[in-house]
């Protein structure tokens, strides 16, 4: 399903410990790095294809997770010239988002990649809330930084708020 300006609907999820490190998946097969995300259905709303896509990539379920916040509004990230398929139609020309922030509730040890036919990862770590921004490919890179902008705010930790400071952030305790 692509919209009329050619983006595709997706969700991104950014899940988070109870110490606000955020869960940073390698994808199948490269050293490549990203949050967990991934297509909205035509017959699903944003937190159905969240929750759908959460139990797809990782094998967490709705029991697992708390939902903190998702961000207000679509976010946009056009992809380079050369991943645009220019035979498919309708074209795509990347893809538009609803992020939603989630706190694990459940042990980390019910991470599993092999629940899926199609395993999008096959690593994991909790990283500090900013350093994604240093490693996601650059074309989504300023999805990213409003995503965890926005819903930063609402993760705290010992009852300080993270906050950015400039392009990386800076946890007071």
């Amino acid at each position: 399903m692509i919209d009329s300006k050619g983006y595709r609907p997706n969700v991104g999820i950014i899940l988070c410990n109870d110490e606000g490190r955020v869960f940073w998946a390698k994808r199948m097969g490269v050293n490549s790095w990203q949050f967990p995300q991934g297509g909205i259905n035509p017959d699903e709303d944003p937190e159905t294809a969240m929750y759908r896509e959460l139990w797809e990539e990782t094998g967490l379920q709705q029991q697992h997770v708390q939902i903190l916040g998702r961000t207000r509004y679509w976010l946009r990230y056009q992809l380079p010239d050369r991943f645009v398929r220019k035979n498919s139609l309708p074209l795509c020309i990347g893809q538009k988002q609803i992020w939603f922030m989630l706190r694990l509730l459940s042990q980390d040890t019910n991470v599993r990649f092999d629940l899926s036919q199609k395993p999008e990862f096959d690593d994991w770590r909790w990283v500090d809330y900013w350093d994604p921004l240093k490693d996601v490919v650059y074309f989504k890179r300023k999805v990213y930084q409003k995503a965890m902008t926005e819903l930063g705010v609402i993760l705290t930790i010992d009852s300080v708020p993270i906050k950015a400071d400039g392009y990386l952030a800076k946890l007071k305790r």
